[in-house]
């Protein structure tokens, strides 16, 4: 039922190859595309010979010297916009041909498809594009699900040209067809790989254009495996970019994709970019993981391997103290330290896979010796770690007003974490004096909302079967009442009455 419009668009595309292009060469292609979007004709198309698919991949090859030609010569403007109207259009029956063929996939792969698209890529990347305002139409979708006509080209300045066209709409066409032909086939997903990786991928993503980096990172995702993976660890600024989009194209779903089912799985590859990393993106980073740690465990195992968690517990023993320069001028680095605190605290939290940070030899006794520093801080003067009763600062708008919120809550709730049924750290924190500085900070304190509660959660995991530690706790000798301007301050006063204690308010007092 196909032969005689499969016969006519043969005969229009093979004059591609040998004539000047016209606008008659753009409309053949133009029905090609619409007519593969069927998924019988798809089928037809690679059976026998393949012509029609051998007619695209020779047409593509003859656009791909005449693009370079009108690159490097002064054309004219009807010449290049055609020439690239075209290619896009080429690009785009390709990539229709793919749509769950794996037929057709091979069939292209093995004419070569693959390497001259990446070579056609490359010599449309050397334009200098300024970005748009509305690069929104012309688009593709990843199956065809736009129409070919009315794209918009970008101009842009060239050193060769006086006047040029950034070729939008065919990179976009082009890495949807290397998304297309790579789907489920492992042999392309190997050539694209070997064609794109580093440069033009890298290329691609510093584009202007939200959807042409999309479409990337739809390319990237679709190829990567534990393998290639592996590869970023020797050139991470690939790795770095897509880390980058995460937090400036949220919209790119993609990107968080990549980080999340491949990135996460190399505990090398997150070594290696967090310590190229700004304080900036190693906040994103964390933000990420802190995410992942947050969903349902049967989804989270194995995300994210116990040797990522051992290095961002060495991260923060390491660079712990940089928390103490909170409210200050320069306080980045304070600020992932906070964010590791609350990735530990997540890590620890009866998240089985983790516990094993329980041993790590320099966290608890780091943590207990930080929390000390921070308390002491807060007593000696007046700062963000002091103790304060503005109970507006427990909202959201409050904790963004404060740099400190929950540090030292935090802190206590990772103490109890690592002392759960460890009969070695419960140990620990006595020899380090932390029980009484626990049970000082059972107290109330608007920038660590719930302290007191963790700190009888903490109390809780360092007395449990262990004997020594009751010990120390029933040794302990009622001294009177403390002082108890806080609670007057709030307009309540406490009285003891039979070895109680109670809460009386003070406008009762007669």
């Amino acid at each position: 039922m196909y032969g005689d419009s499969m016969l006519n668009m043969n005969s229009t595309l093979r004059e591609i190859t040998s004539e000047k292009l016209t606008v008659d060469h753009l409309a053949a292609l133009q029905t090609a595309t619409n007519a593969l979007r069927g998924e019988q004709f798809r089928a037809s198309a690679g059976e026998g010979e393949g012509e029609l698919l051998r007619n695209l991949f020779a047409a593509l090859s003859r656009l791909g010297v005449d693009v370079q030609l009108l690159l490097e010569e002064t054309s004219s403007r009807e010449d290049l916009s055609l020439c690239l109207k075209t290619t896009a259009e080429c690009f785009r029956g390709l990539r229709n041909a793919c749509v769950r063929c794996p037929h057709n996939q091979s069939f292209l792969r093995d004419q070569g498809s693959i390497k001259l698209s990446f070579e056609i890529l490359a010599k449309l990347l050397q334009t200098s594009p300024e970005a748009s305002s509305d690069s929104s139409e012309g688009e593709c979708g990843p199956e065809d699900s736009e129409e070919s006509t009315g794209e918009e080209l970008i101009l842009s300045l060239s050193l060769s040209l006086s006047l040029s066209f950034f070729p939008l709409a065919a990179l976009r066409c082009g890495v949807q067809f290397l998304g297309n032909v790579s789907v489920g086939n492992q042999l392309c997903k190997d050539d694209v790989w070997q064609f794109g990786s580093p440069q033009i991928f890298w290329d691609l993503l510093q584009l202007p254009d939200e959807k042409s980096v999309a479409y990337t990172c739809m390319v990237i995702h679709t190829c990567l495996d534990d393998q290639k993976t592996a590869e970023l660890v020797d050139d991470v600024k690939v790795s770095l970019k897509i880390m980058e989009l995460c937090r400036s194209l949220p919209a790119v779903d993609w990107t968080v994709l990549i980080a999340t089912q491949h990135f996460f799985k190399s505990s090398e590859l997150i070594r290696r970019m967090y310590i190229e990393m700004t304080d900036e993106e190693r906040l994103a980073l964390l933000e990420l993981i802190l995410a992942q740690l947050g969903v349902a465990e049967e989804q989270r195992a194995g995300l994210i391997p116990l040797s990522i968690a051992h290095f961002l517990a060495s991260c923060f023993t390491d660079h712990c103290r940089d928390v103490l320069t909170l409210g200050s001028d320069h306080q980045e680095a304070a600020l992932v330290v906070v964010r590791l605190l609350e990735v530990l605290c997540e890590m620890t939290s009866d998240c089985k896979e983790f516990m094993a940070l329980q041993d790590h030899s320099d966290l608890l006794s780091t943590t207990v010796d930080l929390l000390k520093e921070v308390d002491s801080m807060g007593k000696t003067s007046r700062n963000v770690f002091t103790a304060a009763h503005d109970f507006c600062l427990t909202s959201p708008e409050g904790a963004d007003a404060c740099p400190a919120h929950s540090v030292k809550a935090h802190l206590i709730r990772l103490i109890g974490n690592l002392c759960h049924r460890h009969v070695l750290n419960q140990d620990k924190v006595r020899e380090m004096d932390g029980i009484a500085l626990i049970l000082d900070n059972c107290c109330i304190d608007s920038k660590n909302p719930f302290i007191s509660q963790w700190a009888v959660f903490a109390l809780r995991n360092i007395l449990e079967h262990n004997q020594e530690n009751q010990k120390l706790i029933q040794g302990l000798r009622r001294q009177g009442l403390a002082d108890d301007t806080l609670v007057r301050d709030m307009g309540f006063r406490v009285e003891e009455r039979d070895g109680s204690l109670l809460l009386r308010c003070l406008k009762k007092d007669p």
